[in-house]
């Protein structure tokens, strides 16, 4: 089974940023502590200064990580990811903050490689770093990590950046993209994602309705809402025809 076929399942749940609800988010314990309780697994992935991808939501190192105790690095706030080297941060602990004991940054090659030993869907998550680095250079780290872990089968790239998206269809047409969207939707919807190629919507719960869900579905797009929480929406959502949602509680 591929992602899109995956998407031909109804009411599936995504964990965002992994079982982040039990451990900490975006790390492997995350993952490891998913299975069984999701359909697929929602991770973020920025480069470092010196181009390894990894598993990070925040721009800045200081919520999920212990770098404002490390003394040596107390001048480089507000520790931007792509400031730090992966040696440097190998030396943070990403687990002690949610009173867990240490855990190190997750890669994108050890969170594919381990979705491919354990067969998990991914949602690969690509954070906007068009300031920090050129968009071919961005995309093609990570699509070139993809290919060398032979996971395109097992993943969905998804952006609020969508130029991004573009430069993946280019560079893998095999992997499926959805186009993340947050406060409104973009005008034209429907054609607007016709000419990104994308395979799924992404919308934020906020602005999502049941007529926009109906056009999408029509449109022969898939739809995966964020972030769900509450039962009662995640029915009302799954009763328009939702594909999926993603929440920060598994069952």
């Amino acid at each position: 089974m591929n992602f899109l076929e995956l998407f031909k399942k109804s009411n599936l749940i995504a964990a965002h940023r992994g079982d982040r609800s039990q451990k900490p988010e975006n790390t492997l314990s995350a993952l490891a502590s998913s299975i069984g309780k999701c359909d697929f697994i929602e991770i973020d992935v920025q480069l470092t200064k010196d181009l390894v991808p990894v598993i990070i939501h925040d721009d800045t190192l200081s919520r999920t990580s212990d770098v404002s105790k490390i003394k040596r690095f107390a001048e480089r706030t507000p520790w931007r990811v792509s400031d730090f080297t992966f040696e440097e941060l190998q030396s943070l602990d990403f687990g002690s903050w949610f009173n867990l004991e240490y855990e190190p940054v997750l890669t994108l090659e050890k969170a594919l490689s381990f979705a491919k030993e354990k067969n998990l869907f991914l949602n690969v998550e690509i954070k906007d770093m068009s300031n920090t680095y050129k968009d071919q250079i961005a995309v093609k780290v990570i699509i070139d990590m993809i290919k060398k872990t032979q996971t395109e089968h097992l993943v969905l790239i998804s952006s609020f950046y969508h130029h991004y998206l573009s430069l993946c269809k280019k560079l893998s047409s095999k992997i499926p993209t959805a186009a993340l969207q947050i406060y409104k939707h973009p005008n034209n919807l429907i054609d607007y994602l016709h000419t990104l190629q994308v395979n799924a919507y992404h919308p934020e719960d906020k602005i999502t309705n049941q007529k926009t869900v109906a056009a999408l579905r029509e449109a022969g797009f898939f739809v995966n809402v964020f972030t769900v929480n509450k039962t009662e929406r995640k029915k009302k959502l799954f009763e328009w025809g939702v594909n999926g949602i993603f929440t920060d509680n598994l069952v």
